[in-house]
């Protein structure tokens, strides 16, 4: 709703003009998307993918060896990061490839993640 006599249903007269904010509050869709893929950044073994797919490209062996995981265990991660947009793959003959996503929403994630853990990306 854009309507800019919106007042709220209660005057708690705090003047603080929350009402304005209506205008600014982002559609559903939008939010679901964000919602989406940060609850699948939440876990820190897709955080930590995520993470090293924002700076290489790389199959699921390498992956499964840079993480200590399991290739199964990765595939599954991937699976959902993929899912949620915030990763991409690509097929080279028998060898599938993954890298972040190259979307608004990914790289913000990912700067946001290196400002927050207070790293660098490797040069």
């Amino acid at each position: 709703m854009t309507d800019q006599h919106f007042t709220l249903p209660h005057n708690h007269n705090h003047h603080n003009g929350s009402d304005h904010l209506k205008r600014y509050i982002p559609d559903t869709n939008t939010i679901t998307t964000v919602s989406e893929a940060m609850k699948q950044l939440g876990d820190p073994s897709r955080l930590r993918i995520f993470w090293l797919l924002c700076h290489c490209e790389e199959c699921v062996t390498n992956i499964a060896a840079l993480t200590d995981m399991t290739a199964p265990a990765v595939s599954h991660h991937l699976r959902l990061l993929k899912g949620s947009g915030l990763i991409i793959s690509r097929r080279d003959g028998k060898e599938m490839y993954y890298k972040a996503a190259e979307t608004d929403l990914a790289q913000k994630l990912h700067h946001t993640i290196e400002e927050v853990a207070m790293i660098s990306c490797p040069q």
